[in-house]
């Protein structure tokens, strides 16, 4: 999955700045729905990694049924907190 590609797809341009905030919640609400159906779990991890990028992340317990998946998206999380902070 590139992330530009699923940006499109979701949200229809690659350049979030420039949605409306109707667009973005019609996006992740898709985004929410893709993640409840699909199957595989790099897939649900990339969809679930988005959605926490957006602040819109279901809970860890009920998207990842593997111990693994969770701890991985945890991991994620906490990067990603790291990665937002100023030195």
């Amino acid at each position: 999955m590139q992330f530009d590609d699923q940006l499109r797809r979701y949200f229809g341009s690659a350049d979030l700045d420039a949605l409306t905030p109707d667009a973005l919640v019609a996006g992740m609400e898709r985004m929410r729905v893709d993640l409840g159906l699909e199957k595989d779990r790099g897939r649900r991890f990339a969809l679930w990694s988005l959605l926490f990028l957006l602040g819109d992340a279901p809970d860890l317990d009920a998207t990842f049924e593997d111990a693994a998946d969770r701890d991985a998206a945890r991991d994620f999380m906490e990067l990603a907190e790291k990665g937002g902070q100023s030195s």
